[in-house]
């Protein structure tokens, strides 16, 4: 039950007419007693003259007065009604109440605008629905157009009528000769029975290529039935080359097997030398990174030992000043005092040749110390890599070199140094 249900329906009983004011609290909980009056009085609109029980006292007299309100209105209205809702007298049962109502007001409704639909056509003309009407439009266009084309084959047929008329009056005005007839009819059946025994050939014809045809599907199905039988026998009979055939197949699965072996040892060493080759590359990296490591080192020492040199010369050139400034001071003493001159040039002498000795010394630690890191160098190279015993052969000679050429250098100071003393 829903409210807009149950307001319907008290609506609609007002329209009718029905003296009793119908809450909507009334159906909420069962009411029998209000829906038997109510459908007595139902009854009682829709066929004033029928008689119906109204006693519902016991169970069994409100079944049987529900039974005959629900048989009344399915034989009378055609309206079918569920007794179990009614019998229940609650909210469901206004939607079967809802049933007979609704006829009614629907009854009253069209009767009271049969007034005004009159009133309407009078004053208004036809009304349809375009919708509904397009297929008639359709059939209305279709049929013009045909009205047209049959007017045009008529009017043609028309013009000659005249010629017509003539020659229809004069055939009707010809005696008729009964030879010229008879011999015409004669004709007529003559063709005729040419066409039946066409027709009878025809159907000979069909026959026997019937009977051709179930001929030729018989002797068919004979030979589909000896190849079948020969097909049996021959899958029953063993070939004769099934035994090589089984040799060969399990020679082949063993050369399969095989196969697959020395196919996944094939792998598996492909896979190893890819590690091998990985390692390999690796350890080529790592020694170019030691022989990169080591380069940089032997820079930067040769580096160190160019900066030594060149405050080896330094030291070299103030000792040299010092020297002429003592020169310069013997010579005034040799001016003052010659009978000494030969102690000083011998002071002199010695003291040149410790100073010799002492610069001599300290390049050779240095080029010591430049070996000893050449040796280091060598002690941690790898054997295997030519190319950079070459290039570290290179650095040494050329350490070596200037290593060398530094005490060149130094000593014709030295012998320079000597030779002023004794020119004096």
């Amino acid at each position: 039950m829903s409210y807009r249900d149950l307001r319907n329906f008290t609506e609609m009983m007002r329209a009718l007419g029905y003296p009793r004011l119908i809450s909507m609290e009334n159906f909420r909980s069962p009411n029998f007693p209000l829906v038997a009056e109510v459908l007595i009085w139902l009854v009682k609109r829709y066929e004033p003259h029928t008689d119906i029980p109204v006693d519902v006292d016991t169970e069994q007299d409100r079944v049987f007065f529900i039974k005959a309100v629900a048989q009344f209105m399915a034989t009378k209205a055609h309206i079918k009604l569920n007794t179990r809702k009614l019998y229940q007298a609650d909210g469901y049962a206004v939607k079967e109440l809802l049933k007979i109502t609704t006829v009614l007001y629907n009854a009253m409704k069209s009767k009271g605008m049969e007034s005004t639909q009159l009133e309407d056509q009078e004053t208004s003309t036809f009304k349809f629905n375009l919708g509904s009407k397009i297929s008639d439009l359709k059939m209305a266009r279709q049929l013009a157009s045909e009205i047209t084309s049959k007017g045009a084959t008529l009017y043609d047929l028309l013009g000659k009528e005249a010629d017509l008329r003539e020659q229809r009056t004069a055939a009707i005005a010809r005696p008729l000769e009964m030879n010229e007839t008879e011999r015409v009819l004669r004709t007529s059946i003559k063709e005729v029975l040419e066409q039946v025994q066409k027709m009878k050939d025809l159907m000979s014809n069909v026959a026997s290529d019937e009977q051709n045809l179930e001929a030729k599907i018989e002797k068919r199905k004979q030979e589909l039935e000896r190849n079948r039988k020969r097909l049996q026998t021959l899958q029953t009979v063993r070939p004769a080359f099934m035994d090589e055939y089984e040799k060969i197949e399990e020679e082949l699965q063993k050369h399969y097997e095989s196969y697959l072996d020395k196919f996944r040892n094939v792998c598996y060493l492909e896979h190893q030398l890819e590690d091998f080759h990985r390692v390999e590359q690796e350890r080529f990296e790592e020694a170019e990174n030691t022989l990169r490591l080591m380069q940089n080192k032997l820079r930067e020492e040769e580096n160190r030992l160019h900066k030594n040199g060149n405050g080896n010369e330094d030291s070299d050139n103030e000792f040299q000043e010092d020297e002429g400034s003592d020169d310069t001071d013997n010579m005034e003493r040799r001016t003052v005092k010659p009978p000494n001159g030969r102690m000083v040039t011998m002071q002199g002498r010695t003291t040149s040749s410790h100073i010799m000795g002492m610069m001599n010394g300290g390049e050779s630690e240095d080029e010591d110390d430049s070996d000893d890191s050449e040796i280091d160098v060598d002690d941690e190279e790898d054997d295997d890599d030519e190319d950079e015993e070459e290039d570290i052969m290179r650095v040494r000679g050329h350490n070596k070199e200037t290593s060398l050429g530094k005490p060149s250098r130094r000593a014709p100071k030295a012998d320079s140094l000597v030779e002023s003393d004794n020119d004096f």
